[in-house]
């Protein structure tokens, strides 16, 4: 056996310039001029030189292949948790819409009931001023005084009853200044005893019901003519 030279190579690379997987080897034919059989020493050189690892073609990357399943599968658990969430997300919806249908009809009857409990203490206030109107048109009075005291005290039940309710009279008194907030001008008058814009009669009286006005009272206002101003005279000069 022939002993083999080390083989230079003809133009030596750097570490950073060198390839990272170079199997070529540079042989100078000068050293092997005595070399007689050159196939024997290429076949020498070839057994000392390592075979690159060859690829299958169509084999898969194990590494790749693992980090492709791992992927996957918190992808479908990302997928699971999110249906998870949205069935707990409808479930909740459908109890509120229960839950608001419920107060809904609650909160209905409820006021229907307040309502009625309302109704209900209004005209137990007023049945007895109904007996006592029963009782007096039922009974004979030798006087028209008689009578009239009678129906002055059923009046003044009447108007307890209302102030039991909350509700009081409008305090409007003729002299008094007109008040567009609580009372209703039907229409004018002149009387030279009243002040100008002054209430000159009360038609209606007003009532309130607590702090709100139930309904205005309605008055005749009165109306001064301006002083120093000449009389209309339809004759002609």
């Amino acid at each position: 056996m022939h002993d083999v030279p080390t083989p230079k190579p003809m133009n030596p690379l750097s570490d950073s310039e060198r390839p990272e997987t170079d199997n070529t080897v540079d042989l100078n034919l000068d050293e092997f001029e005595d070399v007689d059989d050159l196939q024997a020493l290429a076949d020498e050189v070839a057994e000392c030189t390592p075979e690159p690892a060859a690829s299958v073609p169509g084999e898969a990357n194990p590494t790749s292949t693992e980090s492709e399943e791992a992927s996957l599968f918190t992808a479908r658990n990302r997928i699971a948790e999110l249906e998870k969430l949205e069935a707990e997300h409808l479930d909740k919806h459908h109890r509120l819409l229960a839950d608001f249908a419920n107060h809904r009809n609650r909160v209905t009857r409820e006021t229907q009931l307040a309502i009625t409990l309302a109704e209900k203490k209004l005209l137990l206030e007023l049945l007895p001023v109904v007996d006592n109107l029963e009782r007096c048109m039922s009974s004979n009075y030798a006087t028209v005084e008689d009578f009239h005291n009678g129906i002055s005290l059923i009046y003044k039940q009447f108007i307890e009853s209302l102030r039991k309710m909350g509700v009081e009279p409008v305090p409007v008194a003729i002299g008094d200044p007109f008040d567009a907030m609580n009372a209703e001008a039907l229409t004018t008058t002149s009387q030279p005893d009243l002040p100008d814009g002054s209430v000159a009669a009360v038609y209606e009286r007003g009532f309130m019901l607590r702090d709100h006005l139930l309904r205005p009272a309605r008055v005749i206002v009165n109306h001064a003519p301006s002083a120093g101003l000449p009389e209309a005279d339809g004759s002609r000069e």
